[in-house]
């Protein structure tokens, strides 16, 4: 995800257009998608223009993922985000290190607590 980001590290919103040119989805998509998501809430300007963070863009990302990569239906791609918000995002290294590092914590944890017994 941070890949995405690496050029414009400074920039906290984005076009309807840059967003769709970034993730390769049309405007008309994003818009439909915006409609059917609870999740997607970019804020508009005075004009009435989106404006996307960088989590909006996550939110898109995660259902690309189910909807164009899974297969999901829309309403199947709802259920998913609903139910695993987090698992349908892809974790990058730096999070899966220390998401690893954690489990071990644990699992040792356990394993004193499992000894005692």
């Amino acid at each position: 995800m941070s890949n995405l980001f690496r050029e414009e590290t400074e920039k906290l919103y984005y076009s309807i257009s840059e967003v769709s040119d970034l993730l390769d989805i049309s405007p008309s998509t994003i818009r439909f998608w915006e409609k059917e998501f609870d999740q997607l809430k970019p804020t508009k300007n005075k004009k009435g223009n989106r404006l996307f963070t960088k989590k909006d863009i996550e939110h898109l990302q995660a259902i690309i993922n189910l909807v164009k990569e899974k297969g999901y239906t829309i309403q199947g791609a709802k259920e998913q985000l609903k139910q695993k918000p987090s698992s349908t995002s892809s974790v990058s290294g730096d999070n899966h290190t220390e998401v690893i590092t954690k489990l071990q914590s644990i699992k040792s944890k356990l394993e004193e607590l499992r000894d005692k017994l």
